[in-house]
Parts: structure tokens; sequence; C-alpha cells
């Protein structure tokens, strides 16, 4: 039986179904039905987690055939896992009719790392006699100004006696002072060992101590020594008299000529679906699902303290579950709205995160301009819409921006910034791995492998993606001084054939052509993926990295649309030894032209540490394109208007 307060959740879920999209995130009320339903027909007790809840999203069939104001059944997903016998379940629950449709074991696997499991950890290690011992040897007695951040293993790299566990490694860090920054002193050479389930300390790796060196790793005002704040800064405020100019009605959001909705969930955090573009006045559609699949993050050392450390941000912990509420005037800047996410604890309840989502239109320069000496000149103001989402992820902070523009560009860019894991040397050593950033202290090599997955609909479902590259013409009687330029476009014509890499020398890039649709000089209407922050592995492909994750191997890959094809590095990365992603789904090899195809962008930053770059790191930038390629039939933003009374000055 469900408990009275669930019941009326599940009350409260059936009366919002009317006037709820399908693609909605679950509401909390929603949460709490899915939780109490599972544990009521599946899961009692208290040694039951829950990994995730989310909404099982609507086939696109299924959506093009919905009405406002019909009911189409929500379904949600939980991913639970008993502590006693280490079993994973995913349980199907049917919201609208409050009932649990199925249930699948998943023998072997490990769901994703959880918040609560984090804290637990934390609270373990730091109390155990062993860690207190260990610490007190290296002269720290404190343990409140201990952290302790709990780490995924892969499998090979795990200790064999506990690969049949869900165990966690852990780094200790030390404050200077309390309320300083914790990461400024990382505890080199000692490795707790968890068994998460039991939360036992398994073993505590206690290789070397090489002493704490005197550096100065802060960067709050407070704790900076003889920090002057620089005094010649103005105000700098932006202000829209007349409000903005998008509208938000639920989780729709418009804007100019733009439409499309903003979801969330736990493992991907933002979620953007439907965009199109009005032209004419019909909405055309340009992509059905813009998200993170995952994030791959290997550090390039070698040494005991960094060979395990390879984070799947998104896959073994979630990049919704780490995000973080936004600040006015900090995060944000200019008139913003702002929409809260809502996501299950590891015991199914319900929490928000108050302002996770930003919306803002933020002015960018010119859009177009020519100044003509007869006719004067004419100038338009560039603006565009942001989307955005910031997540913590321990000492790392990776801000999303999905920028929408006036011609019809979309700009999705990402800035690292945070901490980096630093490491103290021996007297007078240096790494080959680092770069030295502090007093016997280097901040190891690492890369941010980053997966995109762009499923576009240009002008509908059935798509063709070509290779586009540009070819010098030979010199010859047609071309005698090699000013000739060509272009190439081949098509990826199956899915075997589909992993595709960056190439400098031919301006490399990948078209999605409509297999229906041309504009009105006789071309296929298309949006252009513009590469760029596309970086090589440096891996051998024997690798436990590229094993678990051979996403990262190539910059592109296309395949067929399915809907149980969301995570390149498979559905559990955690403690995962083998692909169970995208190399398994290419096998299939299914024809890939004239149908409906999803991208999966590989991009990211190459972090080559500097010095510039302690005790806090300026945001790195990297960021990709989607451009109209004969989308429209010319440029799209000859209707936006000057701004009043400037931006056109007669001759």
């Amino acid at each position: 039986m469900i408990e009275r307060g669930a019941r009326s959740a599940a009350k409260r879920a059936v009366w919002q179904y009317c006037a709820m999209h399908p693609l909605d995130p679950l509401t909390a009320d929603e949460i709490t039905l899915v939780a109490a339903r599972v544990r009521a027909d599946h899961a009692p007790g208290d040694g039951w987690r829950f990994a995730s809840i989310g909404l099982v999203e609507p086939t696109k069939a299924a959506l093009s055939t919905w009405e406002p104001r019909a009911t189409l059944p929500r379904y949600a997903l939980a991913i639970v896992w008993n502590r006693a016998t280490g079993m994973t379940y995913e349980c199907l629950v049917n919201v609208t009719a409050d009932r649990l449709t199925g249930v699948t074991e998943r023998p072997g696997v490990q769901p994703n790392f959880t918040v609560d499991e984090y804290h637990e950890c934390d609270t373990l290690v730091r109390a155990h006699p062993d860690m207190i011992a260990a610490l007190a040897r290296r002269g720290i007695d404190d343990m409140s100004t201990v952290l302790v951040d709990a780490w995924a293993y892969g499998d090979e790299l795990a200790p064999a006696a506990y690969r049949d566990r869900r165990v966690a490694w852990c780094d200790v860090w030390v404050r200077g002072a309390p309320g300083a920054n914790p990461y400024a002193h990382f505890i080199g050479g000692l490795r707790p060992i968890v068994d998460v389930n039991r939360m036992e300390l398994l073993e505590l790796q206690d290789v070397y101590d090489r002493g704490r060196p005197e550096v100065m790793g802060e960067y709050a005002p407070a704790h900076v020594p003889d920090q002057t704040l620089r005094a010649d800064l103005k105000p700098l405020r932006i202000h829209q008299p007349e409000g903005v100019s998008f509208t938000v009605d639920g989780n729709e959001l418009r804007w100019q000529r733009w439409r499309m909705r903003v979801g969330f969930n736990h493992r991907e955090g933002l979620v953007l679906h439907q965009v199109g573009y009005e032209d004419a006045g019909h909405v055309r559609p340009i992509a059905h699902r813009l998200s993170f699949a995952e994030m791959v993050v290997p550090y390039r050392d070698p040494g005991f303290d960094h060979a395990p450390r390879t984070a799947f941000d998104v896959g073994e912990w979630g990049l919704g579950v780490m995000t973080t509420s936004l600040s006015l005037g900090c995060d944000c800047l200019g008139e913003i709205r702002y929409l809260d996410a809502v996501l299950p604890n590891s015991h199914g309840e319900p929490y928000t995160i108050p302002n996770a989502i930003c919306l803002h239109e933020e002015d960018n320069a010119v859009l177009w301009k020519h100044v003509d000496h007869h006719a004067g000149a004419e100038v338009r103001r560039m603006r565009r819409l942001v989307v955005s989402f910031h997540a913590t992820v321990a000492n790392y902070e990776y801000l999303v921006y999905w920028r929408f523009y006036q011609d019809g560009n979309i700009e999705c860019e990402v800035r690292a910034t945070g901490i980096m894991v630093t490491t103290a040397l021996p007297e007078g050593e240096r790494s080959p791995h680092g770069t030295m950033v502090d007093q016997r202290t280097y901040a190891p090599y690492h890369q941010h492998f980053i997966v995109a997955r762009l499923d576009l609909d240009v002008d509908g479902p059935d798509n063709t993606v070509y290779e586009v590259e540009s070819a010098a013409m030979p010199v010859g009687d047609d071309n005698p001084y090699g000013l000739g330029l060509v272009t190439r476009s081949t098509p990826v014509r199956s899915e075997a054939a589909s992993a595709r890499d960056y190439d400098w020398s031919t301006q490399r890039a990948w078209k999605v052509a409509s297999a229906s649709r041309r504009n009105a000089h006789g071309d296929p209407t298309a949006y252009k993926l513009v590469p760029t922050g596309a970086i090589p592995t440096f891996l051998p492909p024997s690798s436990p990295v590229v094993q678990r994750a051979p996403v990262i191997e190539h910059a592109l890959w296309v395949t067929r649309e399915a809907p149980d094809e969301r995570w390149p590095a498979g559905d559990y990365p955690t403690q995962s030894r083998t692909d169970t992603g995208i190399t398994r789904w290419i096998e299939r090899d299914r024809p890939l032209e004239g149908v409906d195809v999803v991208l999966w962008y590989v991009f990211g930053i190459h972090h080559i540490t500097r010095a510039e770059d302690w005790p806090v790191m300026p945001a790195d930038t990297v960021s990709f394109w989607l451009k109209p390629f004969g989308f429209f039939d010319r440029n799209p933003s000859l209707d936006v208007p000057p701004e009043a009374g400037r931006c056109h000055t007669p001759s």
C-alpha cells in the first residue's frame, strides 16, 4: 500500500497531467509517487537505495500525435540497488496509472554514485582510527579540517580483491585554517579504499609522506595574505526597462524566431528539446534533443596518486546532481529568469535546486553592417539568447552555455574553472607529467573529453550527414595561379564507417541535410556542425580509459536514432571494464542516408596546466557551432530592426 502522503501526491500528479507537456521533467509529486510504488512493490526496507528516478521520454512518433490538453501516459525509470546483495534493478513505473509495470535485473553492473554516498564516505574515513593515526603521523590532528573526496574506479584499476564490490577510492585534503581552501593541500601517498555498500574502510594505502609544502593556495579574499582588491572598476549594469524579449510558459521557451523546450535530469543536467526556428509563419524543426551524454576526464600522470584518476562525470555521478544554484550579478548578469530543477536523493525523496537554469539575453557586438558612401551606413546589433547551468564536480566547475542567435546560429560553449588537483614533490624534483605551480607543488596534465549528443531533425527526421572538406584545385590551364578552391561532400553511409576525425588541413566539418526539402536555390536545407576543441587522446588502444570509453577516440560518430541508445560509454560506466555503448551500437551497421540520425560530437580541453591556473583557474573556454547552411534562402536576420534612433545613418 502507498502511504497517505504518497496517495495525496499521486492525486496531485494525476491532476497535473492535462496541463503538462509529455517532455516536462518529473515533478516532486511524481518522484514521490514513483519511489513509493517501487518501495511497496519491489524494494522494501532501508537496505535499498535509489541511484536515479527519471522521465522515460516519449518516442518521436508518440509526440507527433500528441495534442495539448490530451493525456499521454507518463513513465519513469527508477534505478535501484540492494546494498546487501549489490544487485541493481531497473524499475519501470507507469506514473499516470501508479503502477509498477516491469523490473529488470542487471547483474554485474554498478549504478552511478550518489551525493549521499559521497558525504557518507567523507564521514566514515575521517572518523576511522587508521586514518586518524595516518594523519597524526603527518602532523594533522584536527579532523574537522580534513576533506575526503570519493572517486569511482575503472574495474581493471581496482584492486583485484574488491572488484565484485561497490568500491570507491578517495583523495585526502586538509584546510590550512577554518574556512580555507581544502584543495590547496593534497595529502599525497595516502589512499583510502571504501566498500560503499557496507560503508567499510577496506584498506588504507600509505605509500609515502612528502610533507606539506608552504603554498599560497587560497583564493577567497579573507584568506589571501596581503590581498588588495582592485579599486578602479566602475559598476557595469545591464538594464532592460521594458523587460525581456523572451517568454517562458512552463518549460516552453520562445525568443525572437526561436522555439524550444527546456528539460533537466540527474545525469545530463540541462536538456533542450524540440528546437525550431519560425520561418514564414511556420516553425521548422532543427533539433529534437541536445545534451551532454558523457564527460571523460583522464589524468595523464602514471604515478601512485593519479593512475586511477579518470572521472566519468556524467555516467559515474551526473551533471544534474552536481548542478548548483545561480546568483544574480555573479553567475548571470542582466534581466534574468530562472528555472528550478527537482531531483531525487538516494532515498527517493525529491529536493529542489533553486535557480538551476539561467535564461537571459546578451548584446554581442555587431550582427551585420555595411557602409555605403552614397546610401550611408546600416548597422544591426547582435543579440543572443543564453540558456545556461553550472555544475560543481568536487574541485572543478563546468559552466555550460547554449546560445541562440538571430541569424539561426547555435553555439554551445563550456567553461572549465575551479581548482586544479596538485601534488607535492620531494625537494629539488620536478615532474614530467605536470607544471610547477607553487613551492614543491605541481599540477598534473589532464584532458576533458565532452560528448555532445545532437539529435538533429533538420526540416524533419529524415536526414543525411555529409563530411565536407575544402581542397585546392591543381594548377593548370583553367587554374594558372592555383587560386581555385572547391569543396567535396561525402555522405556518411553507414554506422560502421561513421567514426570521423577533425582535419585542420581540409577544414573538415559535417553537414546534416534534409533528405526531402530543398531551398530556393535547389540545395538540400542543412545545418553544419563547425568543430572546434577536437583533441586527440594520446592513449594506446589497450588503455583502460579507451577500453571503457572508445567514444573519445574520434571527434564524431553518427548512429541511427534509437531511444535506448543514450549513453555512449554504456548505461553503467561505474567500475566498467569494456565499452557497452557506441562501439556495440555501430556493430549493427545500420544505413544512415535519409534516416533519423544522431551525431555524437567529442570535444574538450587538453589541459597543459599553467602557473596562472593556480590557486583558482580562470575559465578555460571551448565551444562548437551549429550553423544554418542553406537552411534559409538568404540572411534570416534582415528583419532585425535598427536600435531606436541609431544604427541607420543616411548619407
